[in-house]
C-alpha cells in the first residue's frame, strides 16, 4: 500500500466484474457455507425450475446460463442458506442490551433464526415460545389496540406475491391501510410522479428492447454494486456499438467497463468490454437542471433545423395524437435560463448539448435510472421531467425504447402490484370486498414516514414487519429507535436477527420463516411463490433447500397464523388458502384481471409479462393521453439554494440495503472499514482539507456524523457521498418529497470540519 494512502484504502485497477467477482463469490461461499452441499442452490438461482434470486429485480432472460447469478446474488444466497444458527442457546448467552452493542453486519451474520421467540424484560432475553402461544400473544396485543388505524403493516421487497396479498387482506379485513412499504423508500417517486405522465407506475421496457436501443441513458444508479446482472446486458449494448451515455456524480467502475465471468476470451486475456461512452458528473441536486438543459438544447436544436427546412427533431406526430401539455412545457423550458442550468447541474452548455445531440440523433432511446432520481426533494418531479424528454421523441411505447427506473428487492414491484399501498384506489377495493365478502377501509393509510411520525407521537401502538429492518432503513435513525420502543407491539417476520428485532416494545415478538431458497412444502405438497421483476415479468420460484430448521413457516404460513389470532370472525378459510398456494393465486386474479389464468401462466418457463399500458402508446390516465408536466425552476432543494456541500448516501460493494455482508468496497478500493466520505479533491483544497484527514461531517447542531477519514474521490464539485445507513443520522425525519413521501437519501446540505484529535 502507498504509504501516503489512509489505512484499508487502496485504488482497483480492475473492471468490474471478472476475476475480482469470482474471487469474492468464492470467499463468500467458503465462509458462509464451507463444504456444505447447499452450495448447489447457487446452481439453481434464476433457472426456469429454480428460485428467483432473493437481491435485485434485473429481469432474467429468455435463454438462460447455467450460471445466471451475479457475485451479489450469490451473497445473498450464501447469507441465507448459511449453517450459523440463532438458536435458544444464542439467546440465554446474549442479553438484549449485549445485542444492542454489536454491529448490523454481526448481528446478521450470526446465523440463522430457528423458532419463535418473545422478550422477557424481566430478564432482557429473548426466550423460545410454540407458534400457538406466538399468534395467541400477538392476536391478544392486536385487539387490545383501541383503532385499527394505530396498527402499521409494514412489507420487504423479498416479499412473495402470495405473502403480501394474504398480508394486505389480514390489514384491510383488520381494519386500516396503513402499508409503510420499502416501496416509500425508494422508487415511490416513480410510483407516485409515472402514472400522472405516462399512466403507469412502472418501466415500460422488456430486456428483448435493449437487443434494439440505438443508446442507453443510465442516470443516478452504480450496477456494478446493486444490479450486477445488468452488467451484461450494457456489454452487449456496448459491443454493437451503441453508445452508453452515464449521469451520476460519481465515477463507479460499473459504468465505466466490465469483465464478463461467463466470456472465457475476456477472463483469459483479462480483457474488458467499456461500458459509458460518455460519463457526465453531474452535481448531486443537479438532476432537474441537466434535464431541463437537455430538453432546452433539443427545443432549440428543432427551430435551427426546421429553419433549415428540415422536419425537425421532435416527434410531432406523436405528441399531436397521444400527449397533451406541450406548448406549456415548450414555454418553461424556454423562461429557463443557460447560467442558471449550468451553475445548478454542474455541467457547461457544451456538455449538455452533446448529450442532447447523443439523444435526438438515436432513433430508439432507453433511459435507466435508479435511486440517485427518486431519492431526492423533489425526486417525483425529477422522474416526471425524464418522462417529458422521452416524450417529445416519441420514446416511449416502441420497440428498443422506453423508460426503466431500477427497482432494488426483487418483488418490491410485485408487492406494490397485488395490494400493498397506503393509497388504495376504490376499484381496487371494491373487487378485493368482492372477492371476499368484506367491506375494506376506504381511509388513506400511512407511508413509511408518516408510520414514523405516527409511532414517535403515540399515535400508532403496534407494528407487524414482513421482513426488512425498517429502524434501520429509514432516515432519523434515533427517531426511528425512539418510535419503535414506545410501542405495545413490535411484530418481526424474518430470516436473521437485525437491529429492529431488538427495538423492544411492551411485547416484542420474532417468528422465523423459510427463505426464499429453501423447500416450503404445504398440505397439498411442495409450493411455488410467484414475483415481478423490474420489467413486469411475473415468474414462479421454487425453494429447493431444507429448511434451516423444523421449527420455521412460511410467510403466508406466518400470516394466515397471525389473522386467524387477531380477527377470529373474518369470512376467510385461511388454513385453506395456505394449504395450496394456487388458491392465493385464484384470488389474486379475481381481484386483478391483468393476473388473468394466473397458474397456468406461471407454469410456463419465464412467466408472462402484465399489461404496461404506455408500453403499447395506452395512457391510463384520466383524458388517455400521456402528459407534459412543468415543474417551475430548477432546485431541487426546495428553496435552499446552491449549498457549498450536498451528501447523498451510498452502498458499498459489501452490502445489498441494510444487509452489510462485509467491510470492503472493492470497486471504490475500501477494505475493512466503512468509516469514510468521498469528496472532490478541489472541494477538499479549497477548505484547507486534505486526502485522508479525519473529519466530522455536519448537518444541523445535533446531526453530525463523526470522524470520518475524508478520502479524495472522483466525484463532481460541491458533491460528497457518504454510506448508507451510517449516514441516515444527518437527515431528518421531514426531509422528504412531499409527492411521493421518499426520504431525500440523495441531497443532504452539510458542511466538512476538522475533527478534533482523540485525547
Amino acid at each position: 500500500m502507498a504509504s501516503d494512502e489512509p489505512e484499508g484504502v487502496k485504488p482497483y485497477p480492475g473492471p468490474a466484474g471478472g476475476w475480482g467477482a469470482l474471487r469474492a463469490v468464492a470467499r463468500a461461499v467458503r465462509e458462509q457455507m464451507g463444504a456444505s452441499p447447499d452450495t448447489r442452490a447457487l446452481l439453481q438461482m434464476n433457472q426456469p425450475d429454480g428460485f428467483d434470486c432473493p437481491g435485485c429485480a434485473w429481469p432474467d432472460p429468455e435463454h438462460t446460463s447455467s450460471f445466471e447469478f451475479c457475485e451479489n446474488g450469490a451473497k445473498a444466497v450464501t447469507w441465507e442458506a448459511t449453517p450459523k444458527r440463532v438458536d435458544p442457546y444464542f439467546f440465554a448467552r446474549h442479553s438484549v442490551g449485549e445485542l444492542w452493542q454489536w454491529s448490523d453486519h454481526d448481528l446478521e451474520d450470526a446465523g440463522r433464526l430457528t423458532l419463535p421467540l418473545a422478550y422477557d424484560a424481566a430478564t432482557d432475553h429473548f426466550v423460545p415460545i410454540g407458534w400457538d402461544e406466538a399468534f395467541a400473544r400477538i392476536g391478544t396485543a392486536m385487539a387490545a389496540i383501541d383503532d385499527p388505524d394505530r396498527m402499521e403493516f409494514y412489507t420487504s421487497g423479498r416479499t412473495s406475491n402470495e405473502a403480501a396479498f394474504l398480508y394486505q387482506l389480514l390489514a384491510r379485513i383488520y381494519g386500516t391501510n396503513n402499508f409503510p412499504d420499502c416501496s416509500n423508500m425508494c422508487h415511490e417517486a416513480t410510483s407516485t410522479g409515472l402514472p400522472i405522465s405516462i399512466g403507469v407506475g412502472k418501466g415500460t421496457v422488456t430486456l428483448d428492447d435493449f437487443e434494439l436501443a440505438d443508446a442507453v441513458f443510465c442516470i443516478g444508479h452504480n450496477p456494478g454494486t446493486n444490479h450486477p446482472r445488468m452488467l451484461g446486458t450494457l456489454r452487449e449494448v456496448s459491443r454493437r456499438g451503441a453508445p452508453i451515455i452515464v449521469v451520476n456524480p460519481m465515477r463507479e467502475r460499473g459504468l465505466e467497463r466490465f469483465q464478463d465471468p461467463q466470456a472465457p476470451v475476456e477472463m483469459m486475456t483479462l480483457g474488458s468490454t467499456p461500458l459509458a461512452s460518455a460519463y457526465h458528473q453531474v452535481r448531486i441536486g443537479g438532476d432537474a437542471a441537466l434535464f431541463k438543459g437537455i430538453m432546452k438544447a433539443l427545443i432549440e436544436a428543432d427551430a435551427i433545423d426546421l429553419a433549415e427546412g428540415g422536419n425537425g427533431l421532435l416527434d410531432r406526430a406523436f405528441i399531436v395524437d397521444h400527449t397533451a401539455g406541450f406548448e406549456e412545457l415548450k414555454s418553461d423550458i424556454a423562461a429557463t435560463d443557460w447560467r442558471a442550468i449550468e451553475r445548478k447541474s454542474g455541467l457547461t452548455r457544451a456538455a449538455i448539448e452533446s448529450i442532447a445531440r447523443t439523444y435526438w440523433q438515436s432513433e430508439r432511446v432507453i433511459v435507466c435510472y435508479g435511486m440517485g432520481l427518486t431519492q431526492h426533494r423533489h425526486g417525483t418531479e425529477n422522474v416526471q421531467q425524464l418522462a417529458n424528454l422521452l416524450l417529445l421523441r416519441g420514446n416511449i411505447g416502441k420497440p428498443g425504447a422506453g423508460i426503466c427506473p431500477l427497482r432494488g428487492h426483487s418483488n418490491v414491484q410485485g408487492d406494490r402490484t397485488v395490494g400493498i399501498t397506503e393509497l388504495p384506489s376504490e376499484k381496487f377495493l371494491a373487487r378485493l370486498d368482492q372477492a371476499f365478502g368484506i367491506n375494506s377501509p376506504r381511509k388513506h393509510g400511512h407511508n413509511a414516514v408518516e408510520a414514523i411520525a405516527a409511532m414517535r407521537d403515540g399515535q400508532s401502538k403496534g407494528f407487524i414487519g414482513l421482513g426488512g429492518n425498517l429502524a434501520v432503513a429509514m432516515s432519523d435513525p434515533e427517531e426511528c429507535f425512539a418510535a419503535f420502543r414506545k410501542l405495545d407491539l413490535n411484530v418481526q417476520i424474518c430470516t436473521k436477527l437485525n437491529r429492529t428485532c431488538l427495538l423492544v416494545a411492551r411485547e416484542s415478538i420474532i417468528l422465523p420463516c423459510l427463505g426464499r431458497t429453501e423447500l416450503d412444502v404445504q398440505a397439498s405438497g411442495p409450493q411455488a411463490v410467484t414475483v415481478e421483476d423490474s420489467m413486469s415479468m411475473v415468474h414462479a420460484s421454487h425453494g429447493k433447500l431444507k429448511a434451516a430448521s423444523p421449527d420455521l413457516l412460511s410467510e403466508p404460513a406466518i400470516v394466515a397464523g397471525i389473522a386467524k389470532a387477531a380477527v377470529p370472525h373474518a369470512p376467510i378459510d385461511w388454513d385453506e388458502l395456505v394449504a395450496d398456494y394456487d388458491r392465493i393465486r385464484d384470488k389474486i386474479e379475481a381481484v386483478f384481471p391483468d393476473f388473468h389464468d394466473f397458474n397456468a401462466r406461471i407454469r410456463t418457463p419465464g412467466g408472462f409479462r402484465l399489461r404496461v399500458g404506455a408500453s403499447n402508446r395506452e395512457w391510463d390516465t384520466a383524458d388517455g393521453k400521456a402528459h407534459f408536466l412543468v415543474h417551475a425552476g430548477i432546485d431541487e432543494d426546495d428553496g435552499r439554494g446552491d449549498t457549498p456541500l450536498t451528501l447523498t448516501t451510498v452502498r458499498s460493494h459489501d452490502q445489498y440495503n441494510t444487509t452489510i455482508y462485509g467491510l470492503n468496497d472493492r470497486y471504490r478500493g475500501v477494505t475493512g472499514r466503512r468509516d469514510v466520505i468521498f469528496a472532490n479533491a478541489d472541494d477538499l483544497a479549497a477548505m484547507g482539507l486534505a486526502h485522508g484527514d479525519v473529519v466530522d461531517v455536519v448537518a444541523g447542531p445535533d446531526r453530525v456524523l463523526a470522524r470520518q477519514t475524508v478520502l479524495a474521490h472522483d466525484i463532481s464539485r460541491g458533491s460528497v457521498a457518504a454510506y448508507y445507513p451510517e449516514a441516515n443520522g444527518l437527515i431528518a425525519l421531514d426531509n422528504y418529497d412531499r409527492q411521493s413521501g421518499t426520504p431525500s437519501y440523495k441531497s443532504v446540505p452539510i458542511a466538512l470540519r476538522r475533527a478534533k484529535t482523540s485525547a
